[in-house]
C-alpha cells in the first residue's frame, strides 16, 4: 500500500444512513440528543505478523510506516479522549519478523497486554508454533482469545480460549465471537493436532442468536479470520458470504486476506438488516476505528468511522 492510498483512508467519515435501522446522520439530530448519546469507539488491528519496529525507511512499499510503539501511543491518546472505547484483533498476531523466530509470541502478547486489548482471535499463522507453543506463551497475553468455531476439546488448549465475551461499556452491552479459517491443508497437522474445525457460518448464526436474542447484547460483532474476498473464487467462505447468509452480526472485524478497506463496507443480511464490514489490511499499517452514538433507548444513532495511518506524524 503506497503512501497516496494511505491518504486517503485518514481523514475518515461518517457512514451513509442506510448502515444501521432508523440511522439518522448528525446534523438531523438535535444538540440535546447528540450531547446525550453514549459513545462507544471500536479500535481493531488484524494481521500483525509480528511487525514491532516500524517498516525499514528505505522500503518501497511502506517506507517508515507502522510499529508498536506509535499504535500505543495513538491508542492512548484516543483513550485519553473517549470513555468507552474496546480494542480488538482479529488474528495472525505471529510470524513474520525475527521477533517471532526468537520469542516465540511471547514479545507480541506481551506488548499487545500493555496497549490493554480486549480480546483477538486466533488466526491460522497463530498455530505455527503448534498448540504447545502458544500455550507457552499465552499467559503473557492478558486479554481473551475468542474462538468459536474451534473446538480444542481434544487439546492442550481446551479451556484456555473463550467461546464468546460481553464488554458492558456505559451500559451498553456488546457481545464478541469469533470464527477462525479452516486449518487442514492450510497448517501442518502437527501444527493443530486434534483441533476441530466447525462451519462458520452455522457458529456465527448460533452465537448472534444467542447474544442478540438470549443475553440481550446491543452490538454484536465478529470477530473474523475467514478474509474479506476471494475474487478468483467468488463461492469461497469470506466475511461477504459470512454477512449475507446470518443474522443478528451488526459488524464483522475481519482478517487473513490482508485487505485495505478504504472504509467499512456494508452488506444485508438474510433477513435485509446492514451489516459493517472492515479489515485495515496487514502489518499494523492502520489501526482502524469505527465509533457507534447509541441513544437512551440503545438504538444506534450514527456511525463514524476513521482508518488512521500509523506512520512518523505519531510521536511514539
Amino acid at each position: 500500500m503506497n503512501r497516496k492510498s494511505f491518504l486517503k483512508t485518514i481523514a475518515g467519515g461518517s457512514l451513509a444512513m442506510s448502515l444501521a435501522p432508523n440511522l439518522m446522520m448528525a446534523e438531523e439530530l438535535s444538540l440535546n440528543s447528540f450531547k446525550s448519546a453514549t459513545k462507544l469507539t471500536i479500535l481493531h488491528t488484524n494481521d500483525q505478523h509480528s511487525r514491532i519496529e516500524p517498516f525499514d525507511s528505505s522500503y518501497t512499499k511502506n517506507p517508515n510506516q507502522g510499529g508498536f510503539a506509535r499504535r500505543a501511543s495513538l491508542i492512548q491518546k484516543i483513550r485519553n479522549e473517549e470513555n468507552n472505547v474496546l480494542l480488538l484483533d482479529s488474528g495472525d498476531i505471529f510470524q513474520g519478523t525475527p521477533y517471532f523466530n526468537f520469542f516465540g509470541g511471547e514479545l507480541e502478547f506481551k506488548l499487545m497486554s500493555m496497549m490493554k486489548y480486549d480480546a483477538s482471535t486466533m488466526g491460522n499463522h497463530d498455530f505455527d508454533n503448534g498448540l504447545d507453543g502458544f500455550l507457552k506463551v499465552l499467559p503473557n497475553a492478558k486479554f481473551p482469545f475468542i474462538c468459536s468455531n474451534y473446538d480444542f476439546k481434544n487439546t492442550i488448549l481446551d479451556g484456555k480460549t473463550s467461546q464468546y465475551q460481553i464488554f458492558d461499556k456505559n451500559g451498553i452491552k456488546v457481545g464478541i465471537f469469533g470464527v477462525g479459517i479452516q486449518l487442514e491443508g492450510l497448517v501442518g497437522k502437527k501444527q493443530y493436532g486434534e483441533t476441530i474445525w466447525n462451519n462458520p457460518i452455522d457458529v456465527a448464526q448460533h452465537y448472534s442468536n444467542f447474544l442478540k436474542n438470549e443475553k440481550k447484547c446491543d452490538l454484536v460483532i465478529c470477530l473474523s479470520h475467514i478474509g474479506y474476498d476471494y475474487e478468483d473464487e467468488p463461492q469461497k467462505l469470506s466475511d461477504k458470504i459470512l454477512a449475507s447468509q446470518t443474522e443478528n452480526i451488526d459488524l464483522i472485524l475481519g482478517g487473513h486476506t490482508h485487505t485495505f478497506l478504504p472504509e467499512p463496507q456494508n452488506f444485508k443480511n438474510r433477513q435485509g438488516k446492514n451489516v459493517l464490514v472492515n479489515q485495515v489490511g496487514w502489518a499494523g499499517l492502520l489501526l482502524g476505528r469505527i465509533d457507534f452514538f447509541f441513544d437512551h433507548h440503545k438504538n444506534v444513532k450514527q456511525i463514524s468511522w476513521n482508518n488512521q495511518a500509523i506512520d512518523s506524524s505519531i510521536i511514539a
